[in-house]
């Protein structure tokens, strides 16, 4: 007697599955929750076709659903499953479930298995999944950040080099020079008289100063060709006009936001962007303490330095400026 089910097309219509990725560069964990089960957990190569292919052979007519981690892998795959009928989202780490017990043991299949879990609860919320082309524009602004970032850190190893020497800056050039990386003290820098081996050190710190500063001219042109683009042109011009907001600042807040119209209240913005303050509330006692460290962190710095500029030029906001200070420091006024 041949006892074998036949698996239609439609054998799962109605039904849920639920999908934890862990995810790694080599290979993905996989678990698979049904609505009242667990069907099972395995490995597999990181290929999202592989496991929609899967799900489609297995669990034909069904309903799919899949998380995993936001990390180095990134966003394509969440796409790609998309795009294959896997309805995919995306997490902050932080912002999983997580026992005691599943802290003090960590393992990949004890992380499929909770994303799975918890997707399947409905604990979960994904983060916003920009397209392929917001992602590579994004891409060159964070980019145009670390060169920067990489400029002041060779600045800041020339500058402990001569500490370490003894060498001082202060009594042969005005502190304005030195802190702002002028031709003047990069002049200086060239000539002063030391050990050979410290020359060749200094000067290939130069040579490598001097060649960041060029790269960074060249990324600030691509950035302006950007910004005179079709889709930002128009509400680029716009931000413009509001003070303290250049052309970096506009092109970061466009690129780095994206549609802001999925922001449904101001507060949700903060939050994204992270200018909002951690608070512990306990009975009657509320305590509010410094901003948090997630967010946009670009964006962050990028609104914070147009604030320094925006009461320079803008009256109201130097009164509410002023206003504050008496409160609390300057940087928390700003």
């Amino acid at each position: 007697m041949n006892t074998q089910i036949k698996v239609s097309e439609e054998s799962f219509n109605g039904q849920s599955f639920y999908i934890g990725i862990d995810v790694h560069k080599l290979s993905w964990k996989v678990t698979i929750l049904g609505q009242e089960y667990e069907h099972k957990t395995m490995s597999q190569n990181p290929d999202p076709m592989l496991l929609a292919r899967y799900m489609n052979k297995n669990f034909p007519g069904g309903s799919y659903y899949a998380v995993y981690e936001a990390g180095f892998s990134g966003l394509e795959a969440c796409r790609i499953l998309n795009q294959l009928g896997v309805n995919c989202i995306v997490v902050h780490a932080p912002d999983i479930p997580t026992s005691h017990k599943e802290k003090m043991q960590k393992t990949d299949k004890a992380d499929s298995r909770k994303l799975a879990r918890s997707l399947r609860n409905q604990e979960l919320n994904g983060i916003h999944i920009p397209d392929r082309q917001l992602e590579a524009d994004r891409a060159l602004v964070r980019q145009r950040f670390r060169l920067v970032k990489e400029i002041i850190r060779t600045k800041n190893r020339i500058k402990s080099l001569l500490f370490q020497f003894g060498i001082d800056t202060s009594s042969e050039l005005p502190e304005t020079q030195s802190r702002y990386w002028t031709k003047a003290f990069i002049d200086w820098l060239k000539i002063i008289p030391v050990e050979d081996s410290l020359r060749k050190t200094i000067d290939n710190y130069i040579r490598f100063g001097e060649f960041q500063k060029t790269e960074l001219l060249k990324v600030n042109k691509q950035l302006r060709v950007l910004a005179k683009s079709d889709q930002y042109n128009k509400n680029y011009v716009l931000l413009k006009t509001i003070p303290g907001i250049g052309p970096l600042a506009a092109l970061t807040f466009l690129v780095q936001v994206g549609d802001i119209s999925r922001f449904s209240k101001l507060d949700e913005l903060c939050n994204y962007i992270g200018l909002v303050p951690r608070m512990h509330s306990s009975g009657d006692t509320i305590r509010v303490g410094s901003i948090i460290n997630r967010g946009r962190k670009e964006l962050k710095s990028i609104l914070i330095e147009a604030s320094w500029q925006a009461i320079r030029g803008d009256p109201a906001l130097m009164l509410k400026f002023n206003e504050l200070l008496p409160k609390m420091n300057r940087n928390k006024a700003i």
